[in-house]
């Protein structure tokens, strides 16, 4: 169990302009969250870094971006319109419902009520919704439940264009959607969220040598999250309890405040969704390999990352209280190469305009360099310090009287809140 609390997180979330609770003027949306100023920077860092681990950085990615309505084929080949469901029960008094498999059934969590539920009924959790102007079973499309499909559809048009040597991937990010029961627990399970997918196919005989090659890739995936080891664990998912078309999987799991939980899957999906199509759409999936050898429908691994669940995980592991000069304070010790704010600029004083003149040139110049910089004038220097420590900027320059004398400045660390002098000349990599 995380030693943080969940109300930690949502206070300062909320406080400091990470997150909003979903149309939240009109009395929200339950499972429905807003990304303020700093949390879509955060947010937008961890996909990047993501994109750039596993496509950029690699030889053999390939990236797609499919649309997020797609023919309800797709869905009813994949399974989906039969088997995507929660196990749904209703209290008989107080008419709350929930997932039969989160909660203690021989009594309502809300009103108390015992032997208040009876049999669960499957609760199909794609969103359904009409494309067009008419409205009948031919209309019928859905909001994706997952990134996955829109990547198996594709794998075709990827060999057609590019003819990959195997073993290749396809990795996409997007939005996708659930009509959970319950959402709870923040942003960690709700309807709208985001998706990093990626499909290693490989040939049948190689699957183990790739499934312990994305294991490792997901360890230094952890790292660059800045993770600590002893909060990350590997739950080997039981014959019993594998999804229908999973041959093996690893659930990584984290301690976050409201328990240990998931943070990402991996799974070994055989050819299932490949064989699928294959044979729904009458279209040949097979793989015929350069050498001549004999085609094959490819394998599958598939490590499925969930965006709002890092982000969680993030500022859990950064999420720190210590004393300074006697007084509490807060900080998130975020990466530097997470931080929404890489440094803050302030004037020692707002009233001076020579401070104030050299203090943004100073903020331009860094602005230009790194672009996440902030300008920070508000209150008194000590105040100043506080805040930006709350939001995690690992740095914060300051422009006082002695930087008009000798072009130097203060470079005040967030974590151990040193200061040093540094020359204006030398400040782009002091702050690198």
């Amino acid at each position: 169990m995380s030693n943080v609390s969940l109300e930690d997180i949502v206070s300062l979330c909320k406080r400091r302009g990470f997150i909003y609770q979903g149309s939240e003027v009109y009395g929200g949306l339950a499972g429905t969250w807003d990304y303020g100023p700093l949390g879509v920077t955060l947010k937008r860092n961890i996909m990047q870094l993501w994109w750039k681990m596993f496509v950029d950085d690699l030889d053999d990615m390939y990236g797609v971006d499919a649309a997020i309505l797609m023919n309800q084929k797709v869905w009813q080949a994949s399974g989906h319109t039969e088997t995507f469901t929660d196990p749904l029960v209703e209290c008989s008094n107080c008419h709350g419902r929930f997932r039969a498999d989160k909660i203690d059934t021989s009594k309502c969590p809300t009103c108390g009520m015992k032997g208040a539920f009876g049999e669960p009924r499957q609760f199909n959790m794609m969103f359904r919704t009409h494309v067009g102007p008419v409205q009948d079973d031919n209309s019928v499309s859905y909001l994706r439940p997952e990134t996955a499909q829109g990547i198996f559809t594709n794998y075709k048009n990827v060999m057609d264009s590019f003819y990959p040597d195997m073993p290749f991937g396809i990795a996409q990010q997007g939005k996708a959607f659930r009509n959970e029961i319950s959402p709870r627990d923040f942003v960690f399970r709700s309807r709208e969220f985001e998706q990093m997918e990626i499909e290693y196919f490989v040939h049948p005989d190689q699957w183990e040598d790739a499934f312990e090659l994305w294991r490792n890739r997901v360890h230094n995936w952890f790292k660059a999250l800045g993770l600590p080891a002893d909060k990350l664990h590997e739950l080997e998912v039981p014959q019993d309890d594998l999804a229908h078309y999973s041959k093996r999987t690893i659930d990584f799991e984290f301690d976050y405040p409201h328990g240990r939980d998931e943070i990402l899957g991996m799974a070994y999906r055989t050819n299932f969704d490949l064989n699928n199509i294959q044979r729904a759409s009458g279209k040949n999936m097979e793989y015929r390999p350069k050498d001549g050898g004999e085609a094959f429908v490819p394998h599958v691994i598939e490590p499925s990352f969930g965006v709002e669940r890092a982000i969680m995980a993030v500022l859990v592991a950064a999420y720190t209280v210590d004393e300074l000069h006697g007084e509490k304070r807060t900080l998130l010790k975020l990466p530097k190469h997470l931080a929404p704010v890489r440094c803050a600029v302030s004037p020692l004083l707002k009233n001076k305009p020579e401070l104030v003149d050299k203090a943004r040139e100073v903020y331009a110049n860094l602005k230009k360099e790194f672009g996440n910089v902030m300008w920070d004038d508000n209150g008194n220097i000590g105040k100043r310090y506080r805040r930006q420590d709350e939001i995690g900027t690992p740095y914060c320059v300051t422009i006082d009287f002695q930087t008009l004398e000798d072009s130097t400045v203060t470079v005040r660390d967030r974590d151990t809140a040193e200061q040093k002098r540094v020359a204006i000349a030398e400040l782009l990599p002091a702050l690198a």
